[in-house]
C-alpha cells in the first residue's frame, strides 16, 4: 500500500465519519493499525480497509516496523480541498453580513 495508489479523490475519502475521525487520530503522529482499531466499534480488518481507501487517495502513507503496518498522515492533499472550500467563503461572508445587519437592526 505504501505508495498511493489514487483510486479514491479526496472528497472520496473524507466523505465517511470514520475516515474522517482516522485522519484527526493520525494528524496527532504515526500510530499502528492496532492502535488506530481500539477507537473504533469495528474490527481491525474494517478499520484497515478505511485506512486503504485513506491510502488510495493519498492522505495516509504506511511503513512497515517489524510485523506491525503504521499510518501517519499526508495533508498534501487536503490543500486541494482547502483551494475548492475557499472559493464558496465568499457566500458564507456575504450571508454572515447580511444576518449580522438584519440582526442589528431596529426592525
Amino acid at each position: 500500500m505504501g505508495e498511493a495508489l489514487h483510486k479514491h479523490d479526496v472528497f472520496q475519502a473524507i466523505a465517511d465519519p470514520t475516515r474522517r475521525k482516522l485522519l484527526h487520530l493520525l494528524g496527532d503522529g504515526e500510530l499502528p493499525v492496532t492502535a488506530l482499531s481500539d477507537q473504533f466499534p469495528m474490527s481491525r480488518t474494517a478499520v484497515s480497509k478505511h485506512l486503504r481507501i485513506l491510502a488510495e487517495a493519498g492522505l495516509v502513507k504506511d511503513r512497515k516496523v517489524g510485523r506491525e503496518t503504521r499510518y501517519r498522515l499526508d495533508a498534501e492533499p487536503l490543500r486541494e480541498l482547502k483551494r475548492w472550500l475557499a472559493y464558496f467563503e465568499q457566500y458564507w461572508d456575504n450571508k454572515l453580513a447580511a444576518l449580522k445587519l438584519y440582526v442589528e437592526s431596529d426592525d
